[in-house]
Formats: C-alpha cells, sequence, structure tokens
C-alpha cells in the first residue's frame, strides 16, 4: 500500500503554504488537486509525478466526492504517495475528514497537514482583527446555506449576537443575510467581502448592512468570496498601515 497526504495549500497565495507541505508536494508520486489552489505550487512537483485535476469549486461542475475518494484509494493501491492538494485548511469545509475515513476501510494509511484558512487569515491579510480587546470578544464561523439550500438555523440565530461573524458560500444569498441584521436593527454594522483573497485579481469590498449589496454590484464580485460582519470591521485599519506598522 502507499499512502495519503491530505495538504492544505492555504487562502490562495502559493507562498502561503507551509514548508511540511511543499515537502509532500516534492516527494509525491500522484496529486490530486482542487480547483481552489494556486497551479503555480505544482511546479515543486517532479517530472515524473502525475497531475490529476479533480474540481470541487462551489457551483461549478466537478468529480462527485465519491469519486475523489476512490481516486485516493486507487492510487494508494499502486503503491504511490498520494497528495491530495486542498484549498485552506483540509479538516474546515473540505471534506478531507470523509476523504481519510474512505481510505482507512482499505487499510490505508493517511497523514493530514494543516493549512492556513481562509476564515482567519484573509481579514489579517486585510488589516482586520477578528477579535479586538473592547470591541469583540470572540467571533463565530458559518456557512450561509443549509444542504437545502437554504438559510441555516445557525446563521439566522448568530446574527443576533455582537461577535464577529465569518460567514462562508453566502454571496449568493447576502440580500437575505443583511435583511436578517435589518431586523434586528443593525443597518450600520460594518461589513467585508472578500473575493480571491491573497492573490493578485483579489478584490475587497468595506460598507455597512445597508450599503454592501450595492458595493458588490459596482466593483463586480463574485464567489468564491467570503463575507465579514462586526464591528472590527470598522477600525481604522488598511493594508499599508500594517505593512508599514
Amino acid at each position: 500500500m502507499g499512502k495519503l497526504v491530505l495538504v492544505g495549500a492555504g487562502p490562495g497565495d502559493p507562498e502561503l503554504i507551509t514548508l511540511k507541505g511543499l515537502k509532500a508536494i516534492r516527494q509525491a508520486n500522484v496529486i490530486l488537486y482542487d480547483a481552489l489552489i494556486d497551479e503555480k505550487l505544482l511546479d515543486n512537483a517532479t517530472q515524473e509525478c502525475e497531475k490529476i485535476f479533480v474540481g470541487k469549486r462551489g457551483y461549478q461542475k466537478s468529480l462527485s466526492q465519491m469519486r475523489i475518494n476512490e481516486l485516493c484509494v486507487d492510487y494508494c493501491k499502486s503503491n504511490n504517495y498520494v497528495v491530495r492538494l486542498k484549498g485552506g485548511d483540509p479538516f474546515i469545509f473540505g471534506r478531507g475528514h470523509e476523504e481519510v475515513e474512505y481510505a482507512a476501510l482499505f487499510g490505508i494509511a493517511s497523514e493530514v497537514i494543516p493549512g492556513l484558512s481562509s476564515i482567519t487569515s484573509l481579514s489579517t491579510l486585510q488589516g482586520v482583527p477578528l477579535t479586538r480587546r473592547n470591541v469583540s470578544s470572540g467571533f463565530t464561523v458559518i456557512t450561509a446555506v443549509n444542504k437545502d439550500g437554504d438559510l441555516t438555523d445557525e446563521l439566522i440565530d448568530a446574527v443576533k449576537r455582537d461577535l464577529t461573524l465569518v460567514i462562508l458560500m453566502g454571496l449568493k444569498q447576502l440580500g437575505k443575510i443583511c435583511d436578517l441584521y435589518k431586523v434586528c436593527n443593525k443597518t450600520d454594522l460594518p461589513v467585508m467581502i472578500i473575493q480571491n483573497g491573497s492573490l493578485p485579481d483579489e478584490k475587497c469590498v468595506r460598507g455597512t448592512v445597508q450599503t454592501i449589496e450595492q458595493q458588490v454590484i459596482e466593483n463586480n464580485v463574485n464567489p468564491p468570496a467570503i463575507i465579514i460582519t462586526g464591528e472590527v470591521v470598522g477600525l481604522k485599519q488598511n493594508k499599508q498601515e500594517v505593512v508599514n506598522a
């Protein structure tokens, strides 16, 4: 049997991968990679390494999760060092644990190498702290919709609280999310939306619950993007100030 190694590629910028993740790529015989990783990372693999694109981008066609599981197992059975290269961190909304579980059914050893998640890293790159003394004592991470496409009960409950909220896969539901805040009389709450975070074509718009929808339209912001709401977004800062600090 070979070995399966799940590698978190980070939020997008290929320089934000860990050294351990980079080492695994260099050792790989086979790499199964997602759409959200920067393909420059594949340049670190050997010429003999087989590189297989498996998709996995929201709202776009890709291989089924079961088919990806099967490919991981099939290549490991051929005594390969298989790297499953995933955006962000493999165990945060990445279905990485499902892949490890499936491999274990066939007696295949797995290793998981964490990656920087967009959940925390993209706000930091924008100079926005998810927590700040006397402003926000914590943050909540949540997906916007459930399997039926409706807003999750957790999201509906979370907007009522004063913590920073990081919302994934919610851009298409932005209007409904803003409506939830408006019902709670939070129309002036600061909001930030980041598309293609950490990449050269990154877009970042800031506004309030009242104005953010228009900002998204004017700047043509599209998925994949994350939404961050909370008073921390309104703190005085910008990327240049962070660099010079």
